[in-house]
């Protein structure tokens, strides 16, 4: 029969192995904050009449509103379409500038390069804040690589921040938005389902340049 030490030892294995098991599924799903739900949004739900609208599949182009849009990278064959929409300032959260196929000297170019699984609260207030600050010239293109990423996490931050909409109906679009890449976004979501929104919001209000107090950072102005 097995000693109380036996028994009392494999306990404890049996327990590091259930919290291991959590910890793995809930960076994978946000099963321990009950909010996991991979069930993709747009087969179950008519598309909501305001989520972005497609303009240009070539580079996976999209409307947010009539004065900001998302992108994948653009490439010199893109210029005709960002000139037709009154583009005035592009954002790009790629690591390679834009400077290569943006030819357009009426065109503002801010680099601010992201990576959504190492994006920060002075990142996002950066990205915010360049948006907001970009929209006072102009219409707004603000792309990553592929256009989902890096792009689709600050669209949904800027859509909950900005725009009143909830983290779910943010999510929802994130996902569902027909803007691809859904397998890749797992570093995405789990920003934003973590992040505190009313931090974002306080920093923004009052100028800081991170929801740490304890952060070294200057405020920039585009």
């Amino acid at each position: 029969m097995p000693s109380k030490k036996f028994r009392y030892l494999s306990m404890i294995a049996l327990l590091l192995l259930v919290g291991l098991a959590l910890f793995f599924l809930d960076r994978r799903t946000g099963f321990l904050d009950g909010e996991a739900d991979d069930t993709p949004y747009e087969k179950i739900i008519p598309r909501p009449e305001n989520w972005a609208v497609s303009i240009d599949q070539r580079f996976n182009l999209y409307e947010m509103q009539p004065n900001l849009y998302r992108s994948a990278l653009p490439d010199s064959e893109a210029l005709p379409r960002l000139k037709e929409l009154g583009i005035a300032t592009v954002i790009n959260f790629y690591q390679r500038s834009d400077s290569g196929w943006l030819s357009l000297p009426q065109v503002r170019q801010i680099h601010l390069p992201l990576r959504a699984d190492r994006i920060n609260g002075t990142q996002v207030l950066e990205a915010l804040r360049a948006i907001r600050q970009a929209q006072a010239h102009g219409v707004v293109l603000i792309h990553c690589k592929h256009g989902q990423n890096r792009t689709g996490l600050i669209a949904a931050l800027y859509r909950i921040v900005y725009q009143g909409w909830s983290k779910e109906e943010a999510r929802a679009e994130m996902l569902g938005g027909g803007f691809g890449g859904e397998e890749r976004l797992d570093d995405a979501e789990r920003y934003l389902r973590r992040v505190d929104i009313d931090k974002i919001k306080t920093a923004l209000a009052s100028g800081t340049c991170s929801t740490s107090p304890w952060a070294w950072c200057t405020l920039k102005v585009w």
